[in-house]
């Protein structure tokens, strides 16, 4: 019995987005440097290349993400990749409610998608296959380890609980003690202040250079400052989201250097546009 994950947009999220990122990215380099430092563009396109093939693997589990029951065991396909537990290595069946506070040990999410290995405060590691666990998922406990999925509804879960015989529990985040379950990253006002900064700046960049580069006479070298601030977005929301969990300060430092860096080039391309 093949068994669909909850409805969601987050693949064609991640697609149309990652086509626009990489896709300026390509371009700007080869824009930047057309005339320039040859080895220095291969650099830069070599490592742009090596993380779109990743992306690309990403969107792939994306599209593709499905669990298959039959008598004897449980399928969990992400992309090229396929997870079989025998039902009788399953010895909890938990279904979590509410919103969870976790974070990436390796693994990549965004609104509506989620992939990889993450630790859920107040519950544990989980490998995690799925959509949208915003207001909950089913995290089955096996002797390979422990797996969050989001299947469409909750059938799945009552199949596993009759086939192994056992009683399904149940886990209410949103009632978890502030000790266990810990203060999520949007809970903080300085951390989801920082957050936003870097977008804005980020956003800010972009537009400023839309309206006044062209006709400017700048040199083409102020286009590579975007792609680079893209580049570092993306490097500390994801680093300074894992740093949080250990070190609070760690996480906002990350976060005020990405603001600081991307207000530099800013001040630099505004030297060289209008100046």
């Amino acid at each position: 019995m093949k068994i669909k994950t909850k409805k969601s947009y987050g693949a064609w999220l991640g697609l149309f987005l990652g086509t626009i990122i990489f896709g300026f990215c390509i371009w700007g380099v080869n824009f930047a440097l057309a005339d320039g430092d040859k080895t220095l563009k291969v650099m830069i396109e070599v490592l742009i290349y090596l993380f779109l093939g990743i992306f690309l693997i990403i969107i792939i589990g994306a599209f593709n993400t499905y669990y298959i029951l039959n008598d004897s065991e449980i399928k969990i396909k992400w992309g090229f990749r396929k997870t079989i537990i025998p039902l009788e290595n399953i010895h909890g069946i938990m279904e979590v409610k509410g919103k969870s506070n976790y974070f990436s040990i390796f693994g990549v999410s965004w609104p509506g998608y989620i992939a990889g290995l993450y630790n859920i405060k107040g519950l544990g590691t989980a490998k995690i296959y799925g959509t949208d666990i915003s207001e909950g998922f089913l995290y089955l406990k096996t002797s390979s380890g422990y797996y969050g999925l989001t299947p469409i509804n909750n059938n799945l879960s009552q199949d596993i609980a009759t086939k192994i015989n056992q009683d399904i529990e149940y886990l209410d985040m949103d009632e978890l003690p502030l000790e266990k379950k810990g203060k999520g990253l949007m809970e903080d006002r300085f951390y989801k202040l920082m957050f936003y900064m870097n977008i804005f700046f980020l956003l800010a960049f972009a537009l400023y250079l839309a309206i006044f580069f062209p006709g400017s006479g700048a040199p083409n070298a102020v286009i590579l400052l975007l792609v680079l601030a893209i580049g570092l977005f993306f490097f500390n929301i994801s680093n300074a989201a894992r740093l949080y969990q250990f070190s609070d300060t760690g996480g906002f430092i990350l976060l005020v250097l990405g603001v600081a860096i991307t207000g530099i080039f800013i001040i630099l391309s505004l030297f060289e546009i209008t100046f």
